[in-house]
């Protein structure tokens, strides 16, 4: 019988690519993301292609009732593998973004993911084997000025998955972090996010999720996706924070 595993963020970018790996491998797959017609047409195309068995949920992770609602739909159905892909971002000066907006963003980035995970760890735990997979970025290295609670959010992921992988050694479930550089996706689009191109070097989605997914099978704890990645995340967790802070806020453009 074949495994099932949840993807959230699936319906574009990184989480679509690691849909149609982990399709392409023999996985089942739970899709979700907010967008109905884009998740539907991607099951079509998945079960067409690899002739797998998919479910969509269409839920919005900003929602506090969104983690335990999937839960409860999926009692029942073994989920070996958890994938909090599911992300959103902002740029401005937080004194002026809208109050709303952060804490939605906080609840995506942060609650949900945590929700997610402890919901479905249990049954893991039970069955003594699963692996999460935990989406974080580059960004958790280093402060974000204009874009704070962004980075502070993936600085929790990265601080949350790494405690979380050594609380679990022996007991059969995996806990990998994911913390890609700038990727070719929509998401820096849609948060608004205009970095100065001097210090862009983009890798494709396609790349990033299958360093991804190579690195939660082989149950690694940390995956920088690019050799320039792992540079720079290197160099930026031994420099002063006052200057990351400072680098950032010139990436940033401000």
């Amino acid at each position: 019988m074949k495994s099932w595993a949840l993807v959230t963020g699936a319906s574009a970018g990184i989480g679509r690519e690691l849909s149609n790996l982990m399709a392409a491998a023999g996985f089942n797959l739970i899709l979700v993301a907010r967008d109905t017609q884009r998740l539907t047409e991607l099951a079509s195309e998945l079960e067409s292609n690899y002739s797998i068995a998919t479910r969509i949920l269409s839920k919005d992770l900003s929602k506090p009732e969104s983690a335990e609602e999937i839960f409860a739909t999926l009692e029942g159905l073994e989920v070996s593998i958890l994938v909090n892909n599911a992300g959103c971002g902002s740029m401005g000066p937080f004194n002026e973004e809208d109050y709303k907006s952060s804490l939605n963003m906080l609840q995506v980035n942060v609650n949900s993911l945590v929700q997610l995970t402890r919901l479905f760890l249990p049954p893991m735990l039970n069955r003594k084997t699963g692996h999460i997979l935990n989406m974080a970025s580059t960004a958790a290295f280093q402060p974000g000025p204009f874009t704070a609670l962004y980075y502070a959010s993936k600085a929790f992921v990265f601080s949350f998955s790494m405690a979380l992988a050594e609380e679990l050694k022996g007991t059969g479930v995996s806990v990998t972090t994911c913390c890609p550089g700038f990727t070719k996706t929509e998401f820096h689009a849609r948060a608004g996010m205009k970095r100065s191109g001097h210090f862009i070097s983009e890798m494709s989605a396609q790349a990033v999720a299958k360093a991804a997914l190579d690195g939660m099978l082989a149950k690694r704890r940390v995956i920088i996706p690019g050799a320039l990645n792992k540079i720079t995340s290197v160099v930026a967790r031994h420099l002063p924070v006052r200057l990351t802070a400072k680098i950032v806020r010139r990436i940033n453009g401000r």
